[in-house]
């Protein structure tokens, strides 16, 4: 690839070696992968109850958005057990659709996240303060990272280009988090409502990028797993 590529900060980390994985290590790498999804799933369930809950006594859209958009990252970590469920573990036709399923999911966030932020400008809401909704925007922005790391560091052992891609889901997550979180206190504080649909709208663009990125396979380890030479990541990036 000729263009040079703008990795979202913390979204992929570092690289290292190409290397065979033996059986075993590649069976606990799937097991952990899966694992963490699951735990994605439960998490991002429970955060998008809380939040619109938390949404609606405040009035907020921005934080509205922000538990109306865990369903849309949650199906991403669906997408992920399905592609490391049954017969499909090794198989490369199933990392190429599960990889292409999380890239339409990213293109289905961006979207959502940019017309709301828009009418949230357009509009000039002015949210009520949730502490609720501040409390649980800082549990994200603390979970969210290290989730992803987990999973970039997993993916790219794998060579798992739908692995990689949750991961940098739940980083966007955690990025929207912050953004939600820094109107919530700065509207608190300052009256400064429009804080958040602004960063909003930037990673609505970040989700476009990195959504085109994974369905035309350029993102990090898009190399799937080869089941005859257990071969993982052989991308640039790994490297």
């Amino acid at each position: 690839m000729s263009a040079t590529q703008i990795d979202l900060p913390l979204a992929r980390t570092t690289s290292q070696e190409q290397q065979r994985l033996d059986p075993r290590e590649r069976d606990r790498l799937i097991r952990r992968a899966k694992a963490l999804s699951w735990l994605s799933l439960a998490y991002m369930m429970a955060e998008g109850a809380i939040a619109i809950t938390a949404a609606l006594l405040a009035g907020s859209i921005a934080l509205l958005g922000f538990g109306l958009d865990s369903a849309i990252e949650a199906l991403a970590s669906a997408i992920v057990i399905w592609r490391f469920t049954g017969t499909r573990r090794l198989s490369q036709d199933a990392e190429r659709r599960a990889e292409r399923l999380v890239a339409i999911s990213f293109l289905l966030l961006a979207p959502y996240v940019a017309q709301d932020a828009t009418r949230t400008l357009i509009a000039g809401h002015h949210p009520h303060t949730s502490w609720v909704g501040i409390g649980l925007s800082i549990s994200s922005v603390i979970v969210m990272p290290q989730l992803a790391t987990a999973k970039h560091r997993i993916g790219r052992r794998l060579g798992s280009g739908a692995t990689t891609g949750e991961g940098t889901q739940n980083m966007l997550c955690a990025y929207l988090a912050a953004g939600v979180l820094a109107s919530l206190a700065l509207n608190a504080a300052f009256g400064l409502w429009w804080a958040d649909p602004a960063v909003a709208l930037v990673i609505a663009a970040l989700a476009v990028y990195e959504g085109r990125q994974t369905w035309q396979g350029e993102g990090c380890c898009a190399t799937p797993i080869d089941s005859e030479t257990n071969t993982g990541c052989a991308d640039g990036c790994c490297r």
